[in-house]
């Protein structure tokens, strides 16, 4: 019985790590790349001003009581709490955050510029009454890099 369950498990195993894909991914387009750098932009942006708000909000929470203001002189009398710790934290890691997408973005964004297609004539050489000539007609060009 475990010889069965287990020569089945390699079975299904093998045919899932040594199957083909059947339908191919299809290749992104230059408004493909332009939405995901903008949604990424949108995304960095959002990581970048919640992560300010956090930090924001975690000094006012730690404003001492007595005294007022955000600096207080005598470090030993205040004692941080855990909320100020973790938003202070949260925020400065919102922060940090937001810089592998907006990364992300700049490249997806000069991935869609680097795509474009270009019109140009082209030159063909056909036999036309038993002598060679050279013939234009129109062609466009994709250029890709990557």
């Amino acid at each position: 019985m475990k010889k069965t369950i287990v020569s089945t498990m390699v079975l299904v195993l093998s045919l899932t790590t040594f199957s083909q894909q059947i339908t191919p991914a299809p290749a992104l387009t230059k408004q493909d790349y332009l939405q995901k750098s903008k949604n990424k932009k949108t995304t960095a942006w959002i990581l970048l001003g919640g992560g300010l708000a956090l930090g924001i909000t975690s000094a006012v929470i730690a404003t001492p009581t007595e005294g007022g203001g955000l600096i207080e002189l005598n470090p030993e009398k205040h004692i941080y709490s855990t909320a100020e710790i973790v938003l202070s934290s949260a925020g400065i890691a919102a922060m940090l955050t937001s810089i592998p997408f907006f990364n992300a973005s700049k490249k997806n964004k000069t991935k869609a510029m680097n795509m474009s297609a270009n019109l140009k004539m082209e030159k063909a050489t056909m036999i036309q009454k038993q002598s060679f000539v050279q013939n234009s007609y129109p062609a466009i060009a994709l250029k890709i890099k990557l």
